[in-house]
């Protein structure tokens, strides 16, 4: 059966209010000037949309926004991407979330107001929607309290109807860390922590450790290493894969985003594993050559390319 898309992303949606060039970091009762301000898409979610729509997947997005300026923002920046904006939710109730980003030096503060985002549910996502395509990825889930209280029951759906599935789950901000990993990820076919991640969400103090605590109901499990590049483990067999190191990094925004995009980019196409992971350290790394979660990407050629060149890498 054909499918009209090979991954549905379920995820936040918001925009980043971005101040650089800060004279001084911010004091209370104090006023500050920035030299630089740009507005652009947020969210992982998007960041991970974006990158895997122009790596040359069909992609669409499952998520919930204001009826605003904010909001036309997210929807025109994921239509310049090629990304399918039909299944979000507008809600005129609603606000678009925002974080405003303050940049200092290599320091940052963040404030995020949540808006729409929060207030996705179980009852917004309708299996005859997630039909509709081969794969379901989720990201961020701990900043979608409403569906992350129904994460069990969105996976087993998805299962239950033929679908592959992966889950990022991102930063907790209250820092709960409250998911019941053995009740969900028997029905997670990709798990994409980062090593911090991994770690608090097990309670273990090392990735390893983390690993072990979660291989004997968990599928595969891919964690993301920065620099280190990224560990997996998968139907008994764990593998190490170097990171491609970029000398020159403009920013690592989106970093981790981006290692998933290539990663099931070459999974829902059948790659193995140690394929997947090699490409998921590649698209990292490239995302780290220029500024923001997506400028770096345009097409797979020009990543295959950019790959070969400035990294070596060989498909």
């Amino acid at each position: 059966m054909n499918k009209d898309f090979d991954v549905i992303v379920i995820g936040e949606l918001n925009v980043d209010l971005i101040l650089n060039q800060i004279d001084s970091f911010p004091e209370i009762g104090k006023e500050k000037l920035a030299d630089k301000m740009d507005l652009v898409l947020g969210s992982s979610s998007a960041i991970f949309a974006s990158n895997l729509s122009s790596l040359g997947a069909k992609v669409s997005f499952i998520g919930k926004i204001g009826n605003d300026i904010f909001g036309n923002l997210v929807l025109d920046s994921l239509k310049n991407k090629n990304v399918n904006t039909d299944l979000i939710i507008i809600d005129d109730e609603l606000k678009t979330g925002a974080t405003v980003v303050l940049n200092f030096d290599q320091d940052r503060a963040m404030v995020t107001h949540s808006g729409a985002m929060e207030h996705l549910s179980i009852e917004d996502i309708k299996i005859e929607k997630l039909k509709r395509a081969k794969h379901i990825h989720v990201s961020s889930i701990f900043l979608q309290p409403e569906l992350k209280d129904n994460l069990f029951v969105l996976f087993k759906s998805a299962k239950e109807n033929g679908l592959t599935t992966s889950l990022d789950p991102q930063w907790d901000p209250a820092e709960k860390w409250d998911l019941d990993l053995e009740q969900l990820l028997p029905y997670v076919d990709v798990f994409l922590p980062n090593e911090v991640e991994i770690t608090k969400l097990t309670q273990t103090n090392k990735v390893d450790e983390s690993i072990n605590k979660i291989k004997n109901f968990a599928n595969s499990i891919i964690v993301k290493e920065g620099n280190k590049g990224s560990v997996s483990y998968s139907k008994n067999i764990k593998l190490e894969v170097a990171a491609y190191l970029n000398d020159n990094v403009i920013d690592a925004i989106g970093a981790g985003d981006s290692f998933d995009a290539g990663f099931i980019f070459k999974y829902v196409s059948g790659e193995s594993i140690e394929n997947c992971q090699k490409f998921g350290n590649l698209t990292g790394a490239i995302n780290t050559t220029s500024a923001g979660g997506t400028s770096a990407f345009k097409n797979y050629t020009q990543i295959v390319e950019l790959g070969k060149n400035k990294f070596g890498f060989e498909e």
